[in-house]
């Protein structure tokens, strides 16, 4: 049905279709409550993939045949199941299987990051670098030149571009030439919990940045803040707030035309995200989904990850998708190749990695996973002048403003991607994706299969070129700077809104075999990092922000620098085929 050589492409599923086919019947829904409840666990919730339970250890012994011990790991006090779980013969063949019963930290997380966050600090001293004393930024690349930078990086030094706002971005990526709106198209976006003011503060933005609030029953949303949980755990209805205005305001600037739907889940764990996903295959809410989340496949010595189970109810979501006609984009993550050396210094990495990884659910072969690339623009309006992964490297001015440290700078932000261990290599991805990127893991060691590369498309999200953001959640309303491939999963979301409304309002559904079929053409802009000067980062940018705490930032940013991951010609695991422009919009115009 994706595939536009097969002869069923297009021929979509209906949601009842779907259901009739492929989901649960009432009969095995039925069957596998009266088990659980038979043990004495209590029912939560039933949905056609998944029944949430809760009980007493008892319960849980009665039910799977197991009791549940408590294990001291580095000094953490764990419980697990002592064996394996034991599922009665007349439901086994319905349940695909358990989770929840091991101890376990929740790796999904939001991937943006304020600029107020930035850890540049200052210096009062920035003009005895030959830096403006005041807060500066400018409206393109190289507008206003900067002085101070050391020998070694690009003889002319610029402060760093101003956060852009929404027709910027759609002059860029040639969304204003084409004259697409997104009109007919329906974006739906996942995050956990959700914001009391968001219409408000997406109007409010709107009109800010020069464009039309929602019209009447445009957006709508979907949460029930009388589920949520895990709230400690997952950084809190007040944690997510950001991410869910960054996800509605850039798919509402890029696809202004668009319908957009908000699900919010109630916690940032598996079971509820992918509940809000299912509940948007199960009613067919959307054509694409936005999801500005991402975890890690592995983690840390407790068993944190992704368990068999988690990949495979996913799966099913994204397939039920597919029929539908429905696809799913994903953010990258903002940690390079999320290896502990990037987690070091990274200003958004998680500190459990045990290893250079991918993440998860960006790297699952049926889900778009969007890379992250800082864009330059080449004056106020945004016409597009050059990209470069989104991988940075930071050096600060020292306390006496007569030097940086460190040069040339460590590691602070970056677009994630790599070779997946796990997933083997997509059909898509055949003669497309290098030999040597498919078959060399990340962690240096050669796999006799190819594997799945990612990200398959990027575009803007660098934290030092970074967006408006509008919100109030409880406060003020105002806006500030965002970055990450938070930001890039929406925009090409709403990028994909304008394709479809090019092709007749007809969806895409998964949309990688059409992404891979434009590989290497006129389609795409070819993100490449230019080389060294001198053995150092080229590309850098002055990047004084304003004021915070009293104190002028003052920060060298090298840009094009990801950890573990570079933007080569053609396909790399930085930024995938590249990102998007005008002629990939019209290529389905018909």
């Amino acid at each position: 049905m994706s595939n536009p050589a097969s002869p069923l492409y297009g021929q979509f599923y209906s949601a009842a279709e779907a259901k009739a086919l492929y989901l649960a019947t009432p009969a095995q829904i039925k069957a596998v409550q009266t088990w659980l409840t038979g043990a004495g666990l209590h029912i939560v919730s039933t949905t056609d993939h998944q029944i949430d339970v809760t009980g007493s250890a008892a319960s849980v012994k009665r039910a799977f045949g197991t009791q549940l011990n408590q294990y001291k790991v580095k000094n953490q006090l764990l419980h697990a199941p002592a064996s394996n779980l034991v599922i009665p013969a007349n439901v086994a063949s319905s349940v695909l299987g358990v989770v929840g019963l091991t101890s376990s930290t929740p790796t999904v997380k939001p991937q943006y990051v304020p600029v107020s966050k930035d850890v540049a600090k200052s210096s009062a001293k920035a003009g005895k670098a030959g830096l403006a004393t005041t807060p500066t930024c400018s409206t393109s690349w190289d507008q206003k030149k900067a002085t101070g930078a050391p020998y070694g990086y690009t003889a002319s030094t610029y402060y760093d571009e101003c956060s852009f706002q929404p027709s910027q971005l759609r002059q860029a990526y040639g969304i204003t030439q084409s004259g697409l709106t997104g009109k007919g198209a329906t974006i739906a976006i996942v995050d956990a919990y959700g914001s009391s003011t968001m219409l408000a503060d997406a109007n409010e933005y709107a009109t800010n940045h020069g464009d039309k609030p929602f019209a009447k029953g445009q957006y709508t949303e979907y949460v029930t803040p009388s589920q949520w949980n895990s709230l400690d755990a997952c950084q809190g209805a007040a944690g997510w707030a950001p991410e869910e205005a960054l996800d509605v305001e850039m798919s509402h600037g890029l696809a202004p035309n668009a319908n957009v739907v908000y699900v919010g889940a109630n916690s940032c764990n598996d079971n509820d995200l992918s509940a809000a996903l299912a509940k948007i295959v199960d009613n067919h809410l959307a054509d694409i989904v936005s999801n500005s989340w991402s975890g890690l496949m592995y983690s840390n010595a407790a068993g944190d990850g992704e368990t068999a189970t988690s990949i495979q109810a996913y799966e099913q979501i994204f397939e039920q998708g597919a029929t539908e006609g429905i696809g799913f984009d994903f953010s990258a993550g903002d940690c390079g190749d999320n290896s502990p050396g990037a987690a070091a210094t990274g200003v958004n990495c998680d500190p459990s990695t045990t290893k250079a990884q991918a993440g998860f659910p960006s790297s699952d072969p049926l889900v778009t996973d969007v890379g992250g690339t800082a864009l330059a623009v080449s004056d106020k309006k945004g016409d597009y002048k050059f990209e470069t992964d989104m991988g940075t490297l930071l050096s600060t001015l020292n306390s006496t403003g007569t030097g940086w440290n460190p040069l040339p700078g460590q590691f602070y932000f970056g677009g994630g991607g790599g070779t997946s261990d796990y997933f083997a290599q997509p059909y898509y991805q055949k003669g497309i994706v290098p030999s040597k990127l498919s078959h060399t893991l990340m962690t240096g060691a050669t796999s006799t299969t190819a594997q799945r590369v990612t990200p398959d498309v990027a575009m803007n999200g660098d934290l030092f070129t970074s967006v408006w953001v509008g919100l109030s959640d409880g406060s003020p309303y105002s806006e500030g700077g965002y970055g990450g491939t938070s930001v890039s999963s929406p925009e090409f979301t709403a990028l994909q809104a304008d394709a479809i409304q090019a092709r007749g309002d007809r969806p895409f559904g998964f949309a990688n075999p059409e992404i891979y079929d434009r590989a290497g053409t006129k389609d795409f802009h070819d993100v490449v990092n230019k080389t060294a000067v001198d053995g150092l980062p080229p590309l850098n940018a002055v990047f004084d922000n304003g004021l915070q705490n009293g104190s002028l930032n003052a920060a060298l940013v090298a840009f094009g620098r990801d950890y573990g991951l570079v933007a080569t010609k053609g396909f790399d695991n930085a930024t995938g085929v590249g990102s998007p422009d005008e002629a990939y919009l019209n290529s389905f115009k018909r």
